[in-house]
């Protein structure tokens, strides 16, 4: 069973699936292997135009759906009162869903301000669309904004987070609040799992790059990973980080990596 993320009301399955760029039948297909891996928490978006696909794979899947916990997110250019419930319908239509387990704010817009945003977000799960709802790519300063302004709980916060990059300050903030941080991008899109901390780290584990930096991400309070690929192998290894346990010194020396 996969560790969960208890944040305000919502227990989130502490690794998910993430499933920007995916399309057509090869996202159906990847997103069927990660359910068969024993993912189950599948990330999509309005704007990642693959809904469609991931409600066919979820639907078409063994797995019952009460067991699987759906985010979607709306785009920052239907943020206004009025267009982002407008959203929120037409993405329940196309993953063909009654209700999504967390519907978050894509990214916070530039033309419409966070109090509008932020009401409009808790209508929706007034409504009903979603369970739980939550924000992305806020900073610390929107992220106590938004608290100060909604009526329901926050729960999440999805932003860029690996081991070469310092988000020590949205953690702080979120972590104030009760709110989890969901990590895209969770190995930096692979672009420095040569690091020599984190082979030699491997080497001793006998694990490979890409899992004990996915294992430092899950070791951390609060915090989510949602790794992203469409190469079976991959996603069938990036779930298999619960056989072991990071040190303190381990996690101390990846989290040492960290740039501003």
């Amino acid at each position: 069973m996969t560790p969960t993320v208890k944040a305000n009301g919502a227990e989130i399955p502490a690794i998910g699936f993430g499933t920007w760029d995916l399309r057509g039948a090869g996202a159906v297909q990847a997103v069927k292997t990660a359910l068969d891996v024993g993912y189950r928490h599948i990330d999509t978006a309005a704007m990642y135009a693959n809904e469609t696909q991931v409600g066919e794979a979820i639907r078409s899947h063994a797995t019952p759906r009460e067991e699987i916990f759906v985010t979607t997110k709306v785009w920052p250019s239907e943020a206004g009162d009025g267009p982002f419930q407008r959203s929120a319908e037409a993405s329940l239509k196309r993953l063909q869903v009654d209700q999504v387990d967390l519907i978050l704010i894509h990214w916070p817009s530039p033309t419409v301000s966070v109090g509008e945003q932020i009401r409009t977000l808790c209508d929706v799960k007034k409504r009903g669309y979603a369970r739980h709802i939550g924000i992305s790519n806020f900073s610390v300063e929107q992220v106590e904004e938004s608290v100060r302004v909604a009526d329901e709980p926050l729960v999440t916060n999805q932003i860029e987070h690996h081991p070469w990059i310092d988000q020590g300050a949205i953690f702080k903030a979120c972590a104030k609040h009760g709110i989890s941080v969901t990590s895209y991008s969770p190995i930096g899109k692979a672009r420095r799992l040569d690091d020599p901390v984190i082979v030699g780290i491997a080497n001793a584990r006998r694990k490979t790059p890409a899992q004990i930096v996915l294992r430092w991400q899950i070791q951390q309070p609060m915090n989510i990973a949602i790794p992203r690929s469409s190469n079976p192998g991959r996603i069938a290894e990036n779930f298999a980080i619960f056989d072991f346990t990071l040190t303190p010194e381990e996690m101390r020396r990846i989290s040492a990596l960290a740039r501003p």
